[in-house]
């Protein structure tokens, strides 16, 4: 592989980890993401996936539903209940609107359904990527309210004792670090750039999720009230994520 093609694809080297039992499509999808620059690992179960998760971080997870041992939604709701905050694409033949729903709400940030062509898949991993991956540069700037934001995207954002760093893509809560989902930090950061204007969930489902397969407004909800229970002093009174009724939600600092 020369550099120029490296180069036109990933800026760095990302890393992946495929979890999927059917040897013959791993060993594919490894190919085309090696080929692609990417930094490839594979396991053939739920229980390998959850004991390789546990000391290792890759930047996308694609993941099948139906593995042996443990099955996909499990190993999800596991890894992400651990904290777990990689971008993960679920890769599945189930294509009930069910399943594709409860892969949302299970934490997933992208559902494709088999089979698909690879150049498609590529494209969906190079977009959650640019979506969800760090900005590693160094810092400089201190904390800036967000009422006195100038638009640019780098600045350190506080609220209450709430802390976002959009250069690391860190979340703190009284300097405590706060453990968010890439969909959840993104949906975070997009209320918070609106600047108080009200959001509806179907703007919200476009610009942060860019509507993909079974999404319902329903998704947007758990993850709000998710935001909430993670970041307000009390979720249920919220002081900052505010629903606007019928309306959708409005982020005030």
């Amino acid at each position: 592989m020369s550099d120029d093609v490296q180069d036109n694809t990933v800026r760095s080297v990302r890393s992946v980890l495929i979890v999927e039992d059917s040897e013959t499509l791993a060993l594919g999808l490894r190919t085309s993401f090696e080929f692609e620059g990417y930094s490839v690992d594979w396991v053939a179960d739920g229980e390998a996936a959850l004991e390789w998760l546990a000391s290792n971080r890759p930047d996308l997870i694609i993941l099948d539903l139906m593995l042996p041992k443990v099955n996909g939604f499990e190993v999800l709701r596991r890894y992400r209940a651990d904290g777990g905050d990689s971008a993960v694409l679920i890769l599945s033949a189930r294509d009930a609107e069910v399943d594709k729903v409860q892969g949302f709400r299970s934490g997933a940030d992208d559902y494709v359904v088999k089979p698909v062509g690879i150049l498609e898949l590529l494209a969906r991993a190079e977009a959650m990527l640019r979506r969800t991956g760090p900005q590693r540069q160094p810092h400089s700037d201190s904390p800036t309210d967000i009422s006195s934001r100038t638009g640019n995207g780098d600045k350190v954002m506080h609220f209450g004792n709430i802390v976002v760093d959009p250069r690391t893509r860190t979340v703190t809560r009284q300097g405590v670090p706060v453990e968010l989902t890439p969909r959840e930090y993104e949906l975070l950061v997009f209320l918070i750039n609106a600047d108080g204007a009200i959001i509806s969930r179907e703007l919200v489902m476009g610009e942060v999720w860019h509507y993909v397969p079974g999404l319902t407004s329903r998704t947007v909800d758990q993850h709000v009230a998710r935001l909430r229970h993670k970041l307000e002093i009390d979720a249920a009174v919220p002081q900052h994520i505010l629903t606007a009724r019928k309306a959708g939600y409005r982020f005030v600092s």
